[in-house]
């Protein structure tokens, strides 16, 4: 039974919601988080007929879910670290996204490893060895070749091919595999949050949940101060990096991890992601990954981020010089912080576990998930990673109902479940809208370009978004301001000058709805 049989996320919704809400004050489910975990917890309880509410303080994808890589990738660090069921686990879930749950955000983007002059006959055997270990865990995953070829050895024109900057002196060639790309991991957990509010969660956004129990708790409306005493039947703590704030008792050990933002134009257009081993560390690269809009993101770091946690984390120079001059190492001319548009960093919510001994680096901490149940019956999950997000909703719902006197009998469906604008590939390559619609929208597409025409002109010369995109961002996906818009819907705040060409658009689209 879908009570409300409508996806669209905006500000009259929420205000019929939180009514709701105030009537109610019971659900069988409460999501504390609006992350990619909350919002595939919300997905899993609503489709297996459970009232739902979901309370995030600031916005859908707020957090860590909007700072990754943007990679949906099988876990080969994983493997080079012996950590084989975790990277079993991803593979799984990569192959679920890419066929079944969004095909439309994630695709196949080849990965090239050159074999450079200065690279160890041992780092060219790791990678060789890790792009092996990926085939057999495709295989096991059942990831057919027609969406992830397999790994091979490629000749240095090849390498060239797909990364024209790479210093051809000296090149041996390099090494080839496939992985999966997200078009945008803020934009995936939009389409999770909608999907669960067509099934009938409650997505509250710029809500904080306070005094929270495994029975409920009290949720606040930021906008007006309203104040909703809410009982649960069961409560599910996703508040990623905030986790500890929500619940007692749970100790974090924070990773940051920092991203470089890039012009394609120093890479004379990149078409693979470009892998470079760190010198001096076999087990470590960093990785130039093709983005959306000309940009190219370098990454990534993975160090120990103690002390208080900011709302947006911020790269550390060390971080940056580490980044530029790693990947400098494998191209013709430097790169260098001139060349910079911006920088990105979030943090990953790892388990403290107690058992490291001073030196230990949190890169060494187990990355599997944890869900904790509270002597209240308050469940809480952390650690994993974004392409995972959906088996550890499961798990933490499980957890949930495990413990709760709720009666459900319906499995967990989410595996099976397309999300908004999911189709499978030969019906995605009939939708009548350009190509850039289809990547970030699906079968949505047409319903994005619909209307004035004048609306599909980029919001500022030298910008690709256009108006129809600031519009549907606001009447469909749950943008309530500007940053939500700049930051999340679109990724234009990446980029300062960006944001400041993008915001008069940004605000004529909210005074249009």
């Amino acid at each position: 039974m879908i009570s409300v049989g409508n996806s669209s996320l905006n500000a009259a919704r929420r205000t019929k919601e939180l009514d709701w809400l105030d009537t109610r004050r019971q659900v069988d489910v409460l999501v504390v988080g609006g992350g990619v975990t909350g919002a595939g917890v919300a997905l899993d309880a609503a489709a297996r007929g459970l009232t739902v509410a979901l309370v995030e303080k600031h916005d859908l994808a707020f957090g860590t879910s909007r700072w990754s890589s943007k990679l949906v990738h099988g876990g080969l660090r994983y493997l080079v670290s012996g950590h084989v069921g975790i990277a079993y686990e991803s593979a799984v879930e990569r192959g679920i996204l890419m066929k079944t749950t969004a095909p439309h955000l994630v695709h196949p983007v080849p990965q090239v490893a050159p074999w450079l002059p200065e690279a160890r006959f041992m780092q060219a055997a790791l990678i060789r060895s890790a792009f092996l270990g990926g085939d057999v865990l495709r295989t096991f995953a059942h990831t057919s070749d027609d969406y992830l070829p397999h790994s091979r050895r490629v000749s240095s024109a090849e390498v060239l091919r797909y990364a024209p900057t790479v210093r051809p002196h000296g090149l041996r060639g390099g090494f080839l595999t496939w992985d999966g790309q997200l078009y945008d991991d803020a934009r995936l957990v939009v389409a999770i949050a909608r999907t669960a509010a067509l099934y009938g969660a409650r997505v509250l956004t710029r809500c904080s949940a306070e005094q929270v129990t495994g029975h409920g708790a009290v949720v606040v409306d930021q906008l007006s101060g309203r104040r909703i005493d809410v009982s649960a039947r069961m409560v599910v703590n996703a508040g990623g990096i905030w986790a500890d704030q929500v619940a007692t008792g749970i100790k974090l050990r924070p990773s940051r991890g920092t991203h470089l933002v890039l012009p394609q134009s120093v890479f004379g257009e990149l078409s693979a992601v470009l892998t470079v081993p760190v010198p001096g560390e076999p087990r470590r690269v960093v990785m130039a990954i093709p983005a959306p809009d000309g940009r190219v993101y370098v990454g990534l770091t993975d160090e120990d981020a103690p002390g208080p946690v900011s709302d947006v984390p911020q790269a550390s120079d060390a971080e940056i010089d580490f980044l530029l001059g790693t990947i400098s190492s494998a191209v013709r001319e430097p790169i260098t912080r001139a060349d910079l548009i911006g920088t990105y960093a979030g943090l990953r919510p790892l388990l403290d576990t107690g058992h490291h001994h001073g030196e230990d680096k949190t890169a060494d901490i187990s990355r599997r998930h944890a869900v904790i149940t509270g002597p209240d019956g308050l469940v809480t999950i952390v650690g994993g990673k974004l392409t995972t997000y959906r088996r550890m909703a499961q798990d933490a719902l499980d957890a949930a109902l495990k413990q709760s006197s709720l009666e459900v009998r319906r499995p967990c469906l989410t595996h099976r479940i397309p999300l908004v604008g999911a189709a499978d590939r030969s019906r995605l390559a009939t939708v009548r809208a350009p190509s850039r619609f289809v990547q970030r929208y699906g079968v949505e597409a047409p319903d994005v370009i619909a209307g004035d025409p004048a609306l599909l002109e980029p919001v500022a010369p030298g910008l690709a978004t256009t108006h129809a995109e600031l519009r549907f961002a606001v009447r469909h996906e749950g943008a309530l301001d500007e940053d939500d818009v700049l930051d999340r819907r679109t990724r234009l705040g990446l980029s300062a000058v960006d944001r400041e060409l993008a915001l008069p658009a940004v605000r004529d689209a909210f005074a249009a709805v």
